[in-house]
């Protein structure tokens, strides 16, 4: 036997080793099953949407609209302390299931989603989504999810990836502070991408690679986004790739980062996830995230220097575009196609009749 101390190296694993064990067993000592079926109800060719939420009331409406009319019947929420009647929403709302822990959510929100999509959406599609973001896709109308999920297990794909464009109107913000969200998406009509910085997916300057080097990528792969808006107006090095679309099957494994998944075989194509950071009174949401303290990337807080120091600001440029279609953004490069998704769609879409075959 050995009277030498343990290597530095093997001392840091063991001792990571031990913080692993210890924030795993902090995790599953806080769950709370709160509401709905406890485990996976959803048909084989059904899509599972897991969402986070706190407080989240104010989205509600919009956010179920829109997520209805794209197929999805069964929602998991992840609740991490809601105070205000988000709850109680949720249970009148059906195909839910609340899940909850009030642990700090910038320490555990990859274990939140990561656990709701395995325990509802293990072989299955799982849509992740925030409560101010909404997800759209080429088809979206001809074929939905349903079609999109169809055309993806075909090619043998368990990934989708989506960029983020930020979305906000015209006004200064003050003044639409206080704009319900089912006005907010239809006000909130401008983006701009002027500023907007590109990656191959593989790159080491994402921060990311750790991650994405454990998915299949097929040529051409989708590019990593980083800043727009946010980067151009208050120095946000944000990104705004995301994984938001998964197959949860072997050798995956959901949400291990706020925009990654691994072990995914990602389409070449991208989807579209129109972001609402700017709704729900941003000023007032940076503020508490700030005194909170409860995420270490120092996003929030270099917007609240901006909004505070110039509360009327408005994010409206010449280089802004309003409502841009998918295929303009695909042509602008933010957006990538697939030809082979772009021939799927043409065969799966009804021709409409003439009028001359409506009279038969």
């Amino acid at each position: 036997m050995s009277d030498h101390p343990p290597q530095p190296a093997i001392a840091a694993r063991i001792t990571k080793r031990l913080g692993s064990a210890l924030h795993r067993a902090r995790f599953f000592a806080s769950l709370r099953h709160l509401h709905g079926p406890k485990q996976r109800i959803a048909a084989a060719d059904e899509v599972v949407l897991v969402a986070l939420v706190r407080d989240g009331a104010y989205y509600l409406d919009g956010f179920f609209d829109h997520y209805r009319r794209l197929g999805v019947a069964h929602f998991v929420f992840f609740d991490n302390g809601s105070r205000e009647g988000t709850l109680d929403r949720l249970r009148q709302q059906p195909g839910v299931s609340i899940l909850q822990s009030t642990l700090p959510w910038g320490d555990y929100e990859n274990d939140f989603r990561s656990y709701a999509a395995k325990r509802y959406a293990t072989d299955r599609w799982c849509l992740i989504a925030d409560m101010d973001e909404i997800f759209d896709f080429e088809g979206r109308a001809e074929i939905g999810l349903r079609g999109l999920t169809g055309f993806l297990t075909d090619q043998g794909y368990t990934g989708l990836m989506a960029q983020m464009l930020e979305m906000f109107p015209k006004a200064p913000l003050s003044t639409v502070a206080a704009l319900p969200y089912l006005q907010v998406l239809q006000q909130f009509d401008h983006c701009d991408i002027s500023s907007v910085t590109a990656y191959d997916y593989q790159s080491p300057a994402t921060g990311l690679g750790y991650f994405l080097h454990q998915n299949k990528i097929t040529p051409p792969a989708p590019q990593l986004l980083f800043g727009g808006i946010r980067g151009k107006v208050f120095g946000e090095s944000c990104c705004l790739t995301k994984h938001p679309l998964i197959y949860v099957g072997a050798g995956v494994t959901p949400a291990v980062h706020p925009h990654a998944s691994t072990g995914l075989r990602l389409a070449p194509m991208s989807a579209l996830i129109k972001h609402y950071k700017f709704a729900n009174d941003a000023l007032a949401r940076d503020r508490a995230s700030v005194a909170a303290a409860s995420i270490a990337h120092g996003e929030d807080r270099q917007r609240l220097a901006v909004l505070q120091h110039s509360p009327d600001i408005s994010l409206w440029s010449p280089q802004a575009q309003r409502a841009p279609a998918l295929v303009t953004l695909q042509q602008q490069g933010f957006l990538q196609a697939d030809p082979a998704y772009s021939a799927y769609l043409a065969s799966h879409t009804v021709r409409p009749l003439k009028n001359s075959e409506t009279s038969q």
